[in-house]
């Protein structure tokens, strides 16, 4: 009898445990109930579909900055960064309080070659003004996409610029390539990454067969404006580095249990685990480049250098839902190898998408002393137990200050007015065989090649040609001609020899790259930062 009386109790719990209805349930009927109010009720037509997204989009801005609601009709284009091609004038953005903002301009796209910046604001799209008109992705889409060759004027509110800038973009076909470049110089192999793509294990291969094959002792890992990608990729790039069976990251969640992810073996053609190493972040780098800089960091394996980095640590997942769209949802943190979480406070919805602009407005870009850390969130790195912080992206250990004095105002107007690519193209269309002929490789380019004062001649006509009027601008310095000149010239190896050629001649006035140079080459004072505490 007690026997039956236990099966009966069994079942009566299992039953009431399956009609139990639970908070997610019980407010999925509230919204659908209201939903079929209105479809059955409401005085004019209503798209419930659209209804239904707008919710959606609110709903999980009430959870934190990177969950995100995709529609079907915007998943295909959300993966093209990281997995394909498109024509535009390459960019990647996000809609925020009904603006759109540039998250990443793409390398070797027209919105580089015209001067687009991550952070910019786009305001207006031609003489339309798309801020405040609560435009939605597929309507980004339509007014910046289009095919090669067409032309688009775009208007854009800048940090620090009072007046709207505009600039003139000729769309192109998108490359999509997650290395930009990797060259070497001595024995020091550079390599620059853009994104973590599902193509960069298969495109650092190269990078470093590469480098196997010129003897490469030390390498630069440029990381810089880098807003990061897959997971799985950094941490394959960071097991080129790091001896297997390492922490690299590991991710946690209140309803996610700790999941570590550690360095793997890989054949020696693809590894550097002994040389020196240096990696270079900005205000830009984020996710997947903040999970590769901090384990470095952490296991004191290389200095980082340039400015501290976004603070994006939070991990999304993506969940497929009944209509094809698609929601990414945060369900967990990162954490650096010492335990660091490396997100940045999202309490105020608003104040973090003007974290970045903050950051300016205090002065964090050209002091490193403006930045104020909690001694709550400090950490040790494992090896020398140097003193490193969470809660606000990667600080690096060696600061290098934002320089906006570089690019003259007459530099500026070239690039805005769509002067600057299209005279250089001109001019290597003409000499492409000669320059090829003359100077045997890119080194021997960077080397020895001076933009012409003919060249120089000709762009400032064209200029005038084009209203610029030139003497009305500030004079430019010596160093912001030097600037300028070297511009000029990394864009003409490129057309000559490729992108990669670009980054090879650019670098060489670029402030971060030319420290990222010194520290590496000096014995003593890369250990003095790598040991200091």
């Amino acid at each position: 009898m007690k026997k039956i009386f236990a099966i009966l109790a069994s079942i009566i719990l299992i039953g009431t445990t399956l009609f139990a209805q639970t908070e997610p349930v019980k407010q999925a009927k509230k919204f659908e109930r209201l939903l079929n109010y209105i479809d059955a009720m409401y005085v004019d037509t209503a798209d419930i579909a659209k209804i239904t997204e707008t919710a959606i989009v609110k709903m999980l801005q009430e959870l934190d900055p990177h969950s995100a609601y995709i529609s079907a009709d915007d998943v295909s284009k959300s993966k093209e960064q990281l997995e394909g091609s498109f024509d535009g004038i390459g960019v990647q953005f996000r809609l925020i309080q009904d603006t759109i903002v540039i998250q990443d301009v793409i390398s070797g796209g027209p919105s580089e070659k015209v001067g687009l910046k991550s952070g910019d604001r786009i305001v207006k799209v031609n003489d339309e003004v798309v801020a405040g008109i609560k435009i939605d992705n597929s309507g980004v889409a339509k007014r910046l996409r289009g095919k090669k060759g067409t032309k688009v004027t775009v208007g854009i509110l800048r940090a620090g610029e009072k007046d709207l800038l505009y600039f003139e973009i000729i769309r192109d076909k998108i490359p999509i390539h997650s290395v930009d470049a990797f060259y070497t110089v001595g024995d020091v192999g550079y390599v620059k990454l853009n994104k973590f793509a599902r193509t960069t294990e298969a495109e650092m291969d190269s990078a470093f067969q590469y480098f196997t094959q010129k003897k490469v002792k030390n390498i630069i890992l440029d990381l810089s404006d880098n807003t990061g990608g897959y997971l799985d990729q950094a941490v394959t790039l960071c097991s080129r580095f790091i001896e297997p069976n390492k922490s690299i990251v590991y991710t946690k969640g209140e309803k996610m249990p700790r999941y570590d992810y550690n360095s793997k073996e890989m054949s020696a053609d693809k590894i550097n685990r002994n040389g020196k190493l240096v990696v270079i972040i900005n205000e830009n780098s984020a996710s997947a480049s903040e999970i590769t800089s901090g384990a470095i960091q952490d296991w004191d394996r290389g200095v980082i250098v340039g400015r501290r980095s976004f603070g994006k640590g939070l991990v999304q997942r993506e969940m497929n839902l009944t209509d094809g769209s698609i929601v990414r949802l945060t369900i967990a943190r990162y954490y650096t190898p010492s335990g660091r979480c490396i997100q940045k406070p999202y309490s105020s919805y608003e104040e973090y998408n003007k974290d970045l602009l903050n950051r300016y407005n205090h002065g964090e870009y050209y002091h490193k002393d403006s930045i104020k850390f909690n001694d709550s969130l400090k950490y040790n790195t494992l090896k020398y137990k140097r003193t490193v912080y969470g809660g606000g992206g990667v600080m690096p250990d060696d600061f290098v200050p934002l320089d906006t004095t570089l690019r003259s105002d007459y530099h500026l107007a070239l690039q805005r007015k769509n002067i600057f690519f299209p005279t250089i193209s001109e001019y290597i269309d003409k000499h492409k065989v000669e320059l090829k002929k003359k100077y045997k490789d890119v080194e021997n380019f960077a080397q020895n090649f001076t933009v012409p004062d003919e060249f120089m001649k000709i762009m400032l006509a064209k200029a005038k040609d084009t209203k610029i009027n030139v003497d009305s601008l500030t004079k430019a310095t010596p160093e912001q001609e030097l600037y300028l000149k070297n511009h000029i010239k990394s864009s003409m190896a490129s057309d000559v020899w490729g992108n990669s050629a670009f980054w090879r001649v650019f670098n060489e006035k670029d402030p971060t790259v030319k420290r990222a140079f010194e520290i590496i080459n000096d014995d003593k004072l890369y250990n003095s930062l790598l040991k200091k505490k």
